[in-house]
């Protein structure tokens, strides 16, 4: 029987359902059992600086970059902060805006050893990539600044040189009508000749002198990047003898300008070189697909053609930090992008379409979508940190706006992990995780690494004004792990490029070296797998950028496996 409702009745029950609806778009479905993964804070003196003034200068909000690599070869993950300077002069002007280096003592504590290391630093310094350049042992250390960039070589006895100039990465491109601002970049070798290249990722036009003025009802905030140009990003082939040539133009990347704020490296389509995703705000992404041949670097601009140059909604969002790793275990790197409330935490998958590059916008299928509608987040970091053998997501949360943004704005934020049910589907855990028992915070770079040796991942994060943050992976369960430590022979010393196949009992999974991750930052760590309830490894397979392959067997768990690049 059919009942008739009067047509007021009928739009007040379309409002009840709309609202249902936007409270059911708005809750997470999923949340797995509290404490699947859990962490714990640790203190570490530091504290991020970046002049904030009544100006509101665009670097203020920008700085922040976190790097963890094992500085001195003991074995143990350090941690590199950058810090900030003058606002006007670019300089730092006192200890308050020194960048920070911190050795490990192995169980997760740490001293400041950056006098010693003469890596306190002269300029507004914001991101930081970690890779030895020269291949003689020891990690080396670019950090990118505003209308500055340094690179210092680590002299394997605790202490560090600045070489820019020398390596020819002194002032900006011939072709770049200007001083830039880098947000940091990448190593990775591009032809493959075993040396590592550097692709500088470049923000804005900005100077002090000609910061517009943006106000929201009569404050002034922290302008939009539509008032600022675009900048070109740089490729620096690395000639062997400690210097580097400036190929941007050669190599074709200088040819598409844009906002960058994060750079994920991979091989994406497994044809042995690696490609380059970089994130943009409010512009376009870029996609460099990797074309190089016989020592020369090529360089193909194909966001549009892969699918990665905006999400399927054809919206601009202020894409932040990146990384790029395998989400769903079927061999092709994913890529995972951040950015502000409102615009969602994109997740690009890899259709790896024989030989074609081509993503899916997996946001909405992984409930990301709905999941990271309120947040705002600076800086993903993809990494296995309850061992189950599926890559999750650390993000560090925090808006772009200043505290007098607040209340309109949710300005500070706590971090969240979005735990991977399997198959690259997400539920998100905040407090679940431990992950409010700190006030919020502006957050900005995070790095992942196991710092205490007990094989579950940690990670370090800034915060603009506040005290940095260590979270202590202590989630429980007794699952296995396994980290691998690459040393190259005829490939780069670090292995960046290698391809890392495990196969175990229960699953199959894969992951490629790179120390490019998140927001301005770098994490050189052994590359970690969880294995779950396998307590090792059948199979162990590695294809190097030589393009030599080694095969491993009946590998136990448990513990780091440094394994060398066999020779021809």
């Amino acid at each position: 029987m059919r009942v008739s409702l009067p047509a007021r009745a009928v739009g007040v029950a379309a409002m009840l359902l709309a609202v249902i609806l936007i409270t059911a778009w708005r809750i997470p479905a999923e949340t797995p059992a509290a404490g699947a993964i859990r962490f714990g804070w640790r203190a570490i003196d530091f504290r991020l600086d970046s002049c904030e003034t009544p100006q509101k200068h665009a670097p203020e909000t920008m700085a922040g970059g976190v790097a963890v690599f094992d500085a001195n070869n003991d074995g143990y993950p350090d941690i590199f902060f950058t810090n900030g300077a003058d606002i006007v002069s670019l300089k730092k002007t006192g200890p308050r805006y020194s960048n920070r280096l911190f050795l490990n003592d192995g169980h997760g504590h740490f001293t400041d050893a950056t006098e010693k290391a003469g890596l306190a630093g002269t300029g507004y310094d914001i991101g930081v990539a970690i890779g030895d350049y020269d291949n003689d042992g020891y990690q080396d250390i670019f950090v990118g600044g505003v209308h500055h960039n340094t690179l210092y070589h680590n002299n394997g006895d605790g202490t560090f040189t600045d070489v820019t100039e020398k390596a020819g990465l002194g002032g900006s491109s011939a072709d770049s009508d200007g001083p830039l601002w880098s947000v940091g970049g990448a190593w990775v070798d591009l032809n493959n000749d075993g040396l590592l290249d550097l692709v500088v990722v470049n923000y804005l036009r900005w100077d002090a002198a000609n910061e517009p003025v943006c106000n929201y009802k009569e404050t002034r905030e922290y302008c939009h990047p539509r008032f600022y140009k675009r900048s070109p990003n740089q490729v620096f082939l690395n000639l062997g003898n400690g210097r580097f040539q400036d190929i941007s133009k050669e190599s074709g990347m200088a040819a598409h300008p844009g906002k960058g704020m994060g750079i994920g490296v991979a091989d994406f389509d497994l044809d042995g070189r690696m490609d380059v995703f970089i994130a943009c705000d409010k512009v376009y992404n870029l996609f460099f697909r990797n074309l190089s041949s016989g020592g020369k670097v090529r360089l193909e601009e194909g966001a549009f053609e892969a699918g990665v140059a905006l999400r399927d909604n054809g919206e601009f969002i202020s894409s932040m930090g990146v990384d790029a790793r395998d989400l769903d275990n079927d061999g092709y790197p994913d890529i995972a992008v951040v950015a502000l409330d409102d615009e969602t935490f994109p997740i690009f998958r890899n259709l790896g379409a024989g030989g074609r590059l081509e993503f899916d916008d997996f946001t909405r299928q992984s409930h990301m979508e709905r999941l990271s509608l309120p947040m705002a987040g600076y800086s993903p970091t993809i990494g296995d940190f309850d061992n189950d053998g599926w890559k999750d997501l650390f993000v560090s949360r925090g808006h772009v706006q200043s505290l007098q943004a607040a209340p309109r704005v949710t300005v500070e934020q706590p971090n969240t992990v979005f735990r991977n049910l399997g198959g690259m589907t997400f539920a998100a855990l905040t407090a679940e995780a431990g992950l409010a028992v700190r006030p919020p915070a502006r957050h900005r770079g995070s790095a992942v690494a196991d710092f205490n040796g007990d094989g579950r991942l940690d990670v370090v994060v800034a915060a603009l004004g506040a005290p940095a943050e260590i979270w202590m992976n202590e989630s429980p369960g007794d699952s296995h792990w396994l980290e691998l430590a690459l040393e190259g022979t005829r490939s780069n010393r670090n292995g960046i490029g290698a391809r890392i196949k495990v196969v175990s009992k229960s699953m199959t999974q894969y992951d490629q070296v790179s120390t490019a991750a998140g927001y301005a930052s770098s994490s050189a760590g052994p590359v970690h797998f969880g294995l779950g309830k396998d307590a090792g490894a059948d199979r162990i397979e590695i294809r190097w950028p030589s393009g030599a392959t080694q095969t491993l067997r009946d590998v136990a768990g448990g513990r780091i496996v440094r394994v060398k690049e066999p020779p021809r």
